[in-house]
């Protein structure tokens, strides 16, 4: 059986810096009031803000619908520490 690929397109729309919808969403790594970090088709997506959540999430169709105020969106670079490691273990490498 063979396995399809399948190419996700990337796209993300910011409005007023209170809402966001995103596509080619792979998964949610993290969430919190203050950080979404997301694993899209073009690579991990941080976004920093205030009072942020998902109000809507489609991981089959690779959807993410975000509110809260935005203060900054980043794509990590493969060098950057991962971010699913606690702190702790960070530091002291």
């Amino acid at each position: 059986m063979e396995e399809k690929v399948v190419n996700i397109s990337h796209k993300l729309i910011l409005d007023n810096r209170k809402e966001a919808s995103v596509t080619g969403v792979k998964d949610v790594i993290s969430f919190d009031e203050k950080e979404i970090l997301l694993q899209t088709a073009d690579g991990k997506l941080q976004i920093r803000g205030s009072g942020l959540h998902v109000k809507g999430l489609n991981l089959e169709k690779g959807e993410a619908a975000l509110a809260g105020h935005v203060d900054s969106l980043v794509y990590l670079s493969k060098d950057s520490p991962r971010k699913e490691e606690p702190l702790f273990t960070r530091l002291f490498r």
